[in-house]
């Protein structure tokens, strides 16, 4: 087993690499809008200083996270057997769908299954996913 870690994404918060490979299966870590510099992609401040959190910008940025990951093992968003998703608001399912659907379809596309969570680990986060992809080697 190997294990996957990007010095140009946001290092893991504990012990953990972003992906581990078992055999044919690289197994992603729970992955989030979160950048290197640890700001978070799809959150403003207004001018009175209020969060704006957007669903879209962050599922997107989730899924180019992903990507990233996947290509540094060797694989891509194609090579995802299964995709599970953490929204901290299902109100946001729609608009995190409508993003989903600009990069998986439903003839190649993973499984899924996306699951309402109280809270992530940072309160700026709506959304987490975690991924399996089949890489077979050889």
């Amino acid at each position: 087993m190997t294990n996957t870690i990007l010095e140009d994404r946001a290092s893991p918060l504990a012990s953990y690499p972003h992906a581990r490979r078992a055999g044919d299966f690289l197994f992603l870590c729970g992955t989030s809008s979160r950048r290197a510099d640890n700001s978070h992609a799809g959150v403003t401040l207004d001018a009175d200083g209020a969060v704006q959190r957007d669903i879209a910008e962050q599922t997107r940025a989730v899924i180019e996270n992903m990507a990233a990951i996947l290509e540094a093992a060797g694989g891509g968003l194609g090579d995802l057997v299964d995709v599970t998703t953490f929204l901290t608001d299902m109100q946001d399912f729609q608009a995190y769908n409508a993003v989903y659907n600009e990069y998986f379809d439903a003839e190649t596309g993973p499984a899924r299954t996306t699951v309402g969570a109280s809270e992530l680990p940072h309160p700026n986060l709506l959304i987490e996913m975690k991924g399996i992809a089949y890489l077979p080697r050889g």
